[in-house]
C-alpha cells in the first residue's frame, strides 16, 4: 500500500514539471519550427547535385517573450560547411536573415 501511495504521491509531482517545460522553452521551439521550415523550401528551391550528404545542425537561443536567435550550422562529417543566424519574431512569425 505504501508502494502504491508513493507511486501516486512521485507522479503528482513529475507530471507537472514536464508540461512546464514545454512551457519555459516555448519561443526556441517555435522559432526553430519557423526556420526549419523556411530552410527545407530554400533548399528545395536551390537543388544541387554535389550535395554529399550535407545535414543541418539547429540551435535556438531566446531573447525574449516573442524572439530568438536561430543558428543553423550545415556539416559534411566532421566538416562545417556554412553557418547562418536568423533572428525570428515569434508573435509576428516573421524571419530575418543576419549578416555577417
Amino acid at each position: 500500500m505504501n508502494k502504491f501511495i508513493a507511486l501516486i504521491f512521485f507522479s503528482l509531482i513529475i507530471f507537472p514539471l514536464k508540461t512546464n517545460a514545454n512551457e519555459n522553452f516555448s519561443v526556441e521551439i517555435e522559432a526553430l519550427k519557423l526556420v526549419m521550415e523556411k530552410y527545407k523550401e530554400d533548399t528545395k528551391s536551390n537543388i544541387e547535385l554535389d550535395v554529399s550528404n550535407k545535414k543541418p545542425i539547429y540551435m535556438a537561443l531566446k531573447q525574449d517573450e516573442c524572439n530568438a536567435t536561430v543558428e543553423v550550422t550545415e556539416k559534411t562529417g566532421l566538416e562545417i560547411v556554412s553557418t547562418e543566424f536568423f533572428d525570428v519574431n515569434v508573435c509576428k512569425k516573421e524571419i530575418y536573415k543576419v549578416i555577417n
